[in-house]
């Protein structure tokens, strides 16, 4: 893990997505690079008449200035930190920018769907979540110390999830954490006996190469596949969440529901989330 990408739009989300970045970063000796986006349009961009521009000039300067101000945290002292701001207050931006700089990991803070108006409310982590090609830790609360030490991993472990699983497997070796591998079986037409789920979840394994791991699975009955992450989480007192996401659009994502942004949305504890490729 050589590059992470933290949001930061002045918030006290945005600060505690930034101080467990800066853990990760400095267990990992990897670079952080702290993206603020200003609200500003193309028009006000392009203005070319004097006074106008004078006050571009001015709000950037003291957009720039607030910003230096928030990012000074002891905490991220010995820690390579590249301020980043762009002039487009869009969730796009994140993504470009990930895919220009080569990041490893996005940590982001979010409001959830509730919360006050402001870039990380839950809409725009969800658009995140969904578009974003690598891995996303959305972080809602202050984590006193992030090491975490059982992480779940959600899923209904088709073959297409396997990609995502060893990326998961990959971040949890550099936490230092142990998975536990999760299946939701609900009362509706996703059911499965338990000899259907373990085929499914012995396949799995054995593609994914991973035999070992076999006693780590859990089926857990619920009447929501959200509830049940959630609820599975509290049982195996669990520290963070991931879950893999199709990345779906349009009509497609709205009949099939996303239920990672659901989780994101949702869930108090910390929650990865990976594309399924």
């Amino acid at each position: 893990m050589k590059k992470i990408i933290v949001p930061v739009d002045f918030s006290k989300n945005s600060e505690f997505a930034m101080e467990v970045a800066a853990e990760i970063a400095k267990k990992q000796k990897a670079e952080l690079l702290l993206l603020h986006m200003l609200d500003i349009s193309d028009q006000m961009i392009s203005i070319t008449e004097s006074t106008q521009r004078r006050e571009f000039m001015f709000f950037i300067q003291m957009a720039t200035k607030q910003f230096e101000e928030f990012v000074d945290k002891e905490y991220l002292k010995g820690i390579k930190v590249t301020p980043i701001i762009k002039h487009h207050k869009i969730f796009e931006e994140i993504n470009n920018v990930a895919t220009e700089v080569k990041a490893d990991l996005i940590v982001m803070g979010s409001r959830g769907a509730t919360g006050v108006k402001g870039f990380l409310v839950g809409s725009n982590t969800e658009k995140v979540v969904r578009t974003s090609e690598i891995p996303v830790l959305i972080i809602k609360n202050k984590v006193k110390e992030f090491t975490p030490k059982t992480l779940i991993f959600a899923s209904d472990f088709d073959l297409e999830n396997i990609n995502a699983f060893e990326k998961v497997k990959t971040i949890a070796n550099k936490l230092d954490a142990k998975i536990k591998l999760v299946y939701i079986n609900t009362p509706n037409v996703k059911f499965k006996n338990s000899n259907e789920i373990n085929k499914q979840m012995q396949t799995f394994l054995l593609e994914a190469k991973l035999p070992s791991i076999a006693n780590e699975f859990l089926v857990y009955n619920d009447y929501s596949v959200e509830d049940g992450i959630l609820n599975a989480a509290k049982f195996l007192n669990a520290d963070l969440i991931a879950i893999p996401t199709h990345g779906r659009k349009g009509v497609n994502k709205i009949l099939i529901g996303s239920i990672s942004e659901d989780i994101a949305n949702h869930a108090s504890l910390p929650v990865l989330t990976i594309k399924i490729e």
